[in-house]
């Protein structure tokens, strides 16, 4: 039996993008080809039978109604032939933001500032486990058998369309959208806890007026945050005021000062120090070269 399967984590957006899909059915005797560092994702979706694949020290056997996402970077190897006739839909995709394999319930992986830093937003994570059940029955419906018809289709006709039912699979596989009611706790007390910082960044917030705020224990807060997010909740709020803060810089004409105590900080050379740190340039500078 395999160990526990990780989950793959990959920032968004962008989002993962569709490259190709197809059918492949092997008869009794047939093998998975082995590759090596195939540069792109492969997603596949068992209709019927068993697939027998290896990915470095890890192997699976994944029957029909099972999903198993093979690694862009990773060796990949039949294990054995199949014993019987065997159906999969595969989908290759890629991915523009960073991915990093992690364990189920484990803390995000994904850096939240070099994401902010190349695409301008903090990142959504997509943890998708790399074999687990397919959502929906597999036997040629869902969004794989409407990617497969529409592969019969012309590019430019169908590549709105691809996309959209790719992501639609995505989502359906996402396992933070997966968790019932909502997410785990965890997620849910996280939630809160960034919603609430964002809403009230300008204020004094100290970990006392958190949890009072909140009625958690700032240590639970902060494994809560570590856990979804990857940051505590003050390193969450200096993410949140400095963001507000790049926004004030672009959009009005307030001081260097002022933009400071708007956005929660107590002195303009700690709110320039904390700026440069973060965005590689001081407050003054990050105007001027943005609105010359």
């Amino acid at each position: 039996m395999p160990n526990p399967s990780p989950v793959i984590h990959l920032a968004a957006p962008p989002f993962p993008y569709f490259l190709e899909c197809g059918r492949t059915v092997y008869a009794p005797g047939d093998s998975h080809p082995n590759r090596r560092n195939l540069g792109m994702f492969d997603l596949i979706l068992v209709e019927r039978g068993e697939l027998f694949i290896g990915e470095e020290e890890r192997s699976w056997t994944a029957g029909a109604g099972r999903a198993l996402l093979l690694l862009p970077d990773r060796y990949h190897y039949s294990v054995r032939p199949c014993e019987r006739e065997t159906s999969f839909v595969w989908i290759h995709f890629r991915t523009l933001g960073e991915w990093r394999i992690g364990e189920e319930g484990g803390p995000v992986l994904v850096d939240r500032e070099q994401h902010a830093d190349r695409f301008g937003t903090p990142p959504y994570t997509i943890r998708l486990p790399q074999f687990g059940a397919l959502p929906g029955a597999p036997g040629g419906s869902g969004e794989g058998e409407r990617l497969l018809r529409l592969a019969e289709r012309s590019l430019s006709g169908a590549v709105w369309e691809r996309q959209r039912l790719f992501e639609e699979l995505l989502r359906a596989l996402d396992l933070r959208r997966r968790e019932p009611s909502g997410g785990s706790p965890a997620e849910s007390v996280a939630e809160r806890t960034e919603s609430y910082i964002r809403e009230h960044y300008a204020q004094p917030l100290t970990g006392a007026s958190l949890s009072e705020a909140l009625h958690f224990h700032y240590n639970y807060l902060t494994r809560c945050m570590k856990r979804v997010n990857g940051l505590t909740p003050m390193e969450y709020l200096a993410e949140c005021r400095l963001e507000q803060a790049r926004l004030l810089l672009l959009r009005t004409e307030l001081s260097v000062a002022a933009v400071a105590e708007r956005v929660g900080f107590e002195t303009a050379p700690y709110f320039s120090r904390r700026f440069a740190e973060r965005f590689g340039v001081s407050p003054l500078r990050f105007r001027q070269r943005h609105t010359r």
